[in-house]
């Protein structure tokens, strides 16, 4: 049988987006209550009738989340422009090497917007 599990984070963050041209309100600091999905996906084994532990995926998550939470992404190394795309390939490239069944990253900047990124694995 394949499933796939999605656990769930969420962090208040400032930002603003160097990309965008002047003028623009998202070249201004502004924030967001971002929320991040975590999918894991694969076969259950047979002998254990479960993919992935939530809580293992919690535990790899959670230093990510202080790391994210309450900060201006800008001032984070590899977020100078935190867009929902490079927030999520961010968080892809660290979790993708303790989550071996990392599938997709999911970052919900607003209610209405969000980024589904899928990265290579190897």
């Amino acid at each position: 049988m394949r499933v796939a599990l999605v656990k769930s984070f969420s962090f208040e963050a400032a930002h603003w987006l160097p990309s965008f041209p002047d003028g623009h309100k998202c070249r201004r600091l502004h924030g967001h209550s971002f929320r991040a999905d975590v999918v894991v996906e694969g076969e259950v084994p047979a002998d254990s009738c479960y993919l992935v532990d939530y809580g293992d995926i919690k535990r790899a998550t959670e230093p990510i989340e202080r790391e994210l939470d309450h900060t201006c992404l800008n001032e984070i190394a590899g977020l100078e422009n935190p867009t929902s795309e490079m927030i999520a390939k961010w968080i892809w490239d660290r979790l993708a090497p303790v989550l071996p069944l990392l599938h997709e990253i999911v970052v919900h900047e607003t209610c209405a917007s969000r980024c589904h990124y899928k990265g290579a694995r190897g």
